[in-house]
């Protein structure tokens, strides 16, 4: 398992990013939908860092000891190992409270501010303009709702949008510094260590649902080790613009997801907004 996350070798058959993408986007919302399912059992800051435990669990097996020794690891490569980390727990974990209060959908559209905003820094052409353009404008179609109706899970999101930016560009270095699943281990080591406190936030609801712990390990595995891993494959192929972009079919997946899993049913402009955002992700240049 682990040969997948490592560089490609010539002669390799490799995959289109957009093929990756969905389906790195399947199995983020597949642990979220999951997730979300339990928050009336759990506290959604604790569920997130059970999610950044078992993924730091299942990465550091695959990796295997020998590649999370120090000795390996440059300071460089530790400080953006510390960074991607922090932002990858603190993006969950802000993103489990504010879906806890917003449809699961329209929380992704909003989140999709931080990719944007990275986005926009590093589009150059008057092509990629347009495609950002087209994906901005789906993506506010698809958000569509009032700050008045859920502050607080805004103010959530709003935290969750810029930890996701962070992550973006961290988690960029961490797949171009390591070229296998060992960056991505030790990231989560850091992200689990340093998002402890939001661990203990309920401490009652995991010591009488020990189940919650292997919970946790699925929905690791699937929104972190999975969806993760396979953004690190894909950002040591293409530029963190174009990875910026192709994020925009999140809102869309999270909406099918909503409307399969939690009858959030989505309206005629979502499907304009939908349409809006795989036009701008099929015009941007490669």
């Amino acid at each position: 398992m682990s040969r997948f996350f490592q560089h490609d070798t010539p002669g390799e058959r490799t995959f289109e990013p957009e093929i990756l993408f969905l389906i790195s986007a399947v199995a983020l919302n597949s642990g979220n939908a999951i997730a979300k399912a339990q928050f009336d059992t759990v506290n959604p800051a604790a569920l997130a860092w059970l999610r950044m435990f078992g993924a730091m669990v299942v990465a550091v097996c695959i990796a295997g000891p020998r590649k999370m020794r120090h000795r390996n690891w440059s300071r460089d490569s530790l400080r953006a190992a510390v960074i991607f980390g922090l932002s990858t727990g603190l993006t969950s974990t802000f993103f489990y409270l504010a879906i806890d209060r917003l449809p699961l959908g329209k929380g992704v559209a909003i989140e999709f501010i931080g990719p944007i905003t990275v986005a926009a820094i590093l589009t150059r052409s008057r092509r990629n303009a347009v495609a950002l353009v087209l994906a901005v404008s789906g993506v506010a179609i698809l958000s569509g709702v009032e700050i008045d109706d859920e502050p607080l899970g805004v103010l959530f999101i709003l935290l969750a949008a810029t930890s996701w930016a962070i992550h973006i560009v961290s988690g960029a270095k961490v797949a171009r510094g390591h070229s296998g699943i060992d960056g991505l281990a030790m990231s989560f080591v850091f992200g689990t260590l340093l998002t402890v406190p939001f661990g203990l936030s309920d401490p009652g609801a995991v010591a009488s649902h020990l189940w919650l712990i292997p919970l946790g390990v699925l929905i690791g595995t699937l929104s972190s080790v999975t969806s993760y891993g396979i953004d690190q494959k894909i950002l040591r192929t293409v530029t963190v613009r174009r990875y910026s972009v192709l994020l925009a079919m999140l809102p869309i997946v999270s909406s099918i997801f909503g409307f399969v899993v939690f009858d959030q049913t989505p309206t005629g402009w979502d499907c304009v907004g939908g349409a809006l955002i795989i036009a701008g992700i099929a015009l941007q240049e490669r």
